[in-house]
């Protein structure tokens, strides 16, 4: 009974999933080498057959990182919508109710998916000091920069850092790796 459950489970993965089902054409495959018996065993070669060179891989479509953030901002806060919508026509109001969505929920992704904090923790526009051998990819100098730390400055950013990144993991086929949002439509 359990084998039927796990047919009818890789069934459902195989006809959904393409990566999935590559890899279990590859099982299959390396299964059935493996149970492939020689007929006669009397005959004795001298030289061993030669192996045929192994199958490549089918490598799996893969799509740029940004790609799929995009699609995540699209899928849980219609940003792309947000961007993509002419608002001429709509009242400041209308415009800001809408933000106020999209600003919501753009924020609890970037949190979910990098955990961001700020670099420097000092409120913008407190002095801060900065020294010697601070990493200039974490700190920007502007203004009037001369000389050799250390430097005293007002914060003028306290900038972001992730603490993980964690996109999505994209499955799709080829043809479908540049889609940000699939077309909807609903049948009736």
């Amino acid at each position: 009974m359990h084998r039927i459950v796990i047919a009818f489970r890789a069934f459902f993965v195989v006809l959904f999933n393409r990566v999935r089902a590559e890899q279990v054409e590859r099982a299959l495959d390396a299964g059935a080498a493996k149970m492939v018996e020689p007929q006669s065993p009397q005959v004795i070669s001298e030289k061993p057959p030669d192996k045929a060179p192994p199958k490549p891989a089918r490598k799996a479509a893969a799509r740029n990182d940004a790609i799929n953030l995009l699609a995540a901002m699209q899928r849980e806060a219609r940003l792309v919508d947000f961007f993509k919508e002419p608002i001429a026509g709509y009242s400041d109001a209308q415009i800001g109710a809408a933000v106020r969505d999209v600003h919501r929920d753009c924020a609890a992704l970037l949190d979910r998916l990098f955990g961001l904090k700020p670099i420097e923790s000092a409120a913008e526009g407190a002095e801060i000091e900065i020294r010697e051998g601070f990493d200039p990819a974490r700190i920007r100098l502007v203004g009037n920069v001369a000389g050799q730390p250390p430097f005293r400055g007002r914060l003028c950013h306290h900038g972001w850092e992730a603490l993980r990144c964690d996109l999505p993991e994209w499955t799709g086929s080829e043809r479908s790796m540049l889609v940000v949002s699939p077309a909807e439509v609903e049948l009736r």
